[in-house]
């Protein structure tokens, strides 16, 4: 099966392929087999790219979908209010069927914005039934997906039963893998940190840890041999730069929330520094009840931070950080991030003739500076066409926003919190 992306603007993010103002795109059983100027493939299955800019998908490697059905409420809240809401209140009232509905909702959402692959950090934790409804919702959502499975929110419990069981289901070439979401040391200790990545060692899982914003939890784990080139650390505002380059010399990655770093006090993100330092940061989305659900959002909060503090950024950068680095987060840069014969099909085309990003002279500044999601006009994932014309195919979304809506106002009305924008959590003092 052939199919030809023939006449797009293309933005290959592979320094060997480079950019072609005209290009082509041959694809064949899900795999891109050829890129060029011009493609002689009679054969195959043509999708006109003309006037569309056709890119990598995005990679979000950080992303808590459950949350879903709460989109926006927190928008003004800290920190420590989002996990008084979020965790202290409703999360004790969501039965297995509110995680699916908000975990598929969320998974399209972020496929409709052209992220082709993006890593669920579960953390609702209750029941068996939960994890297997939110693998379920990223089986049904056609896009590559990562299941994150960690402990509850603030629990000491051990989880390897859970990571066992889930790790039976669920292999490394499918269109949803695994990793394991890591307690840092501050919650749990290093005896817990040190067993639970001696369990994803025996699995073979890629981790990734929520660093508190009080640095020294980095230079702890080094001085106890517990840095992996295959843990990804989420955001690291307090980490210094020693701590940093402790990162870089183990081959970790980090991975910023600009949006809700910046919303609930985390501090500035940490772009600048962690280049600095020798890493190649990447960026999330983190969870929507405090930000947009799209990368272009995330990469211009990124963009605009950075620039206004050192000027040091280029947009080329954040298009990196969201699709070569992030894959390569991910464990998966050899099969996805950029268009390079060999790697899987993970494309999405945008359109260059909207009146917002018209005319494009500039096809990174303004994908980074003007890019949002109404530009996503076709999304492939392993060569198979989900979004076609701005619409996502065969999915029945007005039966899923119904059942979303239904599953927010249950909770809602279970917990007690009001749903007209007066809801401000109040954290008990320590």
């Amino acid at each position: 099966m052939k199919t030809l992306l023939s006449g797009g603007t293309v933005v290959s993010m592979d320094s060997a392929v480079g950019d072609l103002a005209r290009g082509d795109v041959l694809i064949e059983d899900g795999v891109i087999v050829e890129v060029a100027e011009r493609i002689d493939a009679p054969d195959a299955e043509v999708i006109d790219a003309t006037d569309r800019i056709v890119m990598p998908g995005f990679v979000d490697n950080h992303r808590h979908t459950w949350q879903t059905a709460f989109r926006g409420v927190g928008a003004d809240w800290t920190f420590a209010e989002w996990a008084v809401a979020m965790h202290g209140t409703v999360k004790p009232h969501y039965r297995p069927e509110d995680v699916y509905a908000g975990t598929l909702l969320g998974r399209l959402e972020a496929l409709h914005s052209g992220v082709t692959t993006m890593l669920d950090w579960y953390h609702v934790a209750q029941t068996p039934e939960h994890e297997d409804a939110a693998v379920a919702a990223l089986r049904d959502a056609p896009g590559r997906s990562i299941f994150c499975l960690g402990a509850g929110w603030g629990t000491t419990d051990p989880v390897d039963a859970a990571i066992r069981r889930v790790r039976s289901q669920l292999g490394d070439d499918g269109p949803v893998s695994m990793a394991l979401g890591l307690r840092g040391p501050e919650a749990t200790g290093m005896d817990t940190v040190a067993h639970e990545l001696k369990l994803a060692d025996e699995l073979g899982l890629r981790t990734s840890l929520h660093v508190d914003i009080v640095s020294g939890a980095v230079a702890d784990l080094r001085e106890h041999g517990l840095l992996r080139d295959t843990t990804t650390f989420v955001h690291g505002n307090g980490l210094s730069d020693e701590e940093l380059r402790m990162l870089a010399d183990a081959g970790s990655s980090l991975s910023i929330s600009p949006d809700v770093e910046l919303k609930m006090g985390f501090g500035n993100p940490m772009t600048g520094r962690a280049l600095a330092a020798g890493l190649r940061p990447t960026l999330s989305v983190d969870d929507v009840p405090s930000a947009g659900g799209d990368m272009f959002s995330t990469m211009r909060t990124a963009f605009a931070v950075q620039r206004g503090l050192d000027g040091g950024l280029r947009s080329r950068d954040l298009l990196a950080f969201t699709t070569i680095d992030a894959a390569a987060s991910c464990g998966l840069g050899a099969r996805t991030g950029s268009i390079t014969p060999g790697k899987d099909a993970d494309i999405i085309l945008l359109r260059a003739d909207d009146l917002t990003v018209f005319p494009v002279t500039d096809r990174a500044a303004t994908v980074v500076s003007a890019g949002h999601p109404g530009l996503v006009d076709t999304v492939l994932v392993g060569g198979r066409v989900v979004k076609r014309d701005g619409v996502l195919v065969d999915m029945d979304l007005a039966a899923l926003r119904t059942r979303l809506l239904a599953s927010r106002d249950r909770i809602a009305a279970a917990a007690g919190i009001p749903l007209d924008g007066t809801w401000r959590p109040q954290p008990t003092a320590e």
